[in-house]
C-alpha cells in the first residue's frame, strides 16, 4: 500500500455518529434567557410540544406557554413545521434542552399596545370575565385588566355584566406591577361627546346648581350652562327656574373634547328677551319648533344675502 492509497481511503470513510457527535461539538448552541429564536414543531405530547431550533436537543414549549389566551387545540394553536419565533425562558440543562415561550412574547407586546393605547388617549373592548368588591375584572387579549366600580356607567349589578364587552380607556398600564386599570365611563363619555354638534337641540336632566349656571346630565356627560346664556334678560336666581332631577332642553354651543367640556344655551329659544322668566315652561314644550324656525330664519336671510 502506497502512502498516497492511505488518505484516499481514509477521505472515502463513512461519516460515523461519533464524528457527528465531534462535528457538533464544533458549533456553538448557547441559547440565553431572554433570546428570541426562530424554530418548528416537530413532535408534540401531553404537555406541550418539542421544536427544533437547531441546537443539540430539541427545545421544550409548555402548553402553559403556547399562548396568553386559552388553548383547547394545541396542534390547530401551533401547527408542526410552521416556523415562527419562540422565546428562551430558561436556559439549557444537562441535555442541552431550553424551554420556550409564545405566552410571555405575546404579554410583552399586549403591555406595548396597552401604553400606545394610553398615549394615544384610545379606546380599546374588553370582555368582563369577573367581579370583586371594588368592581369587575376583565380580559385584554391575555392580560388581566380591572375596571373600578366608579369607572363604570351601570353599577348596581355587577354580576350582569360577566360575559359581556365594554369599550374603555386606559388610566393606568403599569406592566412592573402587572397593574392595568380602565374606565369604561369616560370611554362612553368621550364617545357620547363626539356625537354632539354645535347648534344641535338636546334633551337633559339638571344634575346640579352653582352660582354662575347650571350643570345639565346629556345622557351621560355633563354640560354648563353658563348664567349668561340661559336668557336674554338678567336672571335675578336660578332656584326660581331649575331644580335638581329637573328636565330640560338646551342648544350645544361648543364641545371641547380635548378638555373634555360641553358649553350649552338656552337664550337663542327665547322669541323676546326675558321670555325663559315669564314663560319657561312654554318655551320648553316648543323648544323644537322654535329652534326650526330659527333656521329658517337664517336660511332665508343667507339666500337673501348671496342674491344682493
Amino acid at each position: 500500500m502506497t502512502a498516497q492509497s492511505r488518505p484516499d481511503r481514509e477521505a472515502n470513510a463513512p461519516f460515523s455518529a461519533e464524528d457527528f457527535a465531534k462535528a457538533l461539538e464544533g458549533h456553538d448552541y448557547v441559547f440565553e434567557r431572554g433570546q428570541v429564536v426562530r424554530g418548528k414543531v416537530f413532535e408534540y405530547d401531553t404537555n406541550g410540544a418539542y421544536i427544533d431550533i437547531g441546537g443539540k436537543s430539541a427545545a421544550f414549549l409548555p402548553l402553559r406557554e403556547v399562548s396568553a389566551e386559552v388553548v383547547t387545540n394545541l396542534e390547530e394553536a401551533l401547527p408542526r413545521d410552521e416556523e415562527r419565533e419562540f422565546l428562551v425562558i430558561r436556559e439549557q440543562n444537562a441535555d442541552g434542552q431550553v424551554t420556550l415561550s409564545i405566552r410571555q412574547m405575546e404579554l410583552k407586546q399586549a403591555w406595548e399596545r396597552m401604553a400606545q393605547l394610553q398615549e394615544d388617549n384610545d379606546v380599546l373592548d374588553v370582555r368582563v370575565t369577573g367581579t370583586n368588591r371594588g368592581g369587575v375584572v376583565v380580559d385584554v387579549g391575555g392580560l388581566r385588566g380591572f375596571i373600578p366600580r366608579s369607572h363604570l356607567l351601570d353599577r348596581n349589578d355587577l354580576d350582569a355584566l360577566v360575559g359581556q364587552s365594554l369599550t374603555t380607556t386606559i388610566l393606568e398600564a403599569d406592566p412592573e406591577r402587572n397593574k392595568l386599570v380602565l374606565s369604561h365611563r369616560l370611554a362612553e363619555q368621550a364617545n357620547r361627546m363626539s356625537r354632539l354638534l354645535p347648534g344641535e337641540l338636546v334633551e337633559g336632566t339638571v344634575a346640579n346648581l352653582k352660582p354662575y349656571g347650571v350643570f345639565v346630565d346629556i345622557g351621560g356627560v355633563t354640560g354648563l350652562l353658563h348664567i349668561r346664556q340661559i336668557s336674554k334678560a338678567r336672571i335675578p336666581s336660578l332656584d326660581d327656574l331649575f331644580h335638581e332631577g329637573q328636565s330640560v332642553k338646551v342648544l350645544i354651543s361648543e364641545v371641547d373634547e380635548w378638555k373634555k367640556r360641553i358649553s350649552l344655551s338656552m337664550k337663542e329659544l327665547e322669541s323676546y328677551p326675558g321670555e325663559l322668566l315669564d314663560k319657561f315652561d312654554d318655551v320648553m314644550e316648543n323648544a323644537e319648533n322654535r329652534v326650526s324656525k330659527t333656521k329658517e330664519e337664517n336660511a332665508v336671510e343667507t339666500n337673501t344675502s348671496e342674491v344682493e
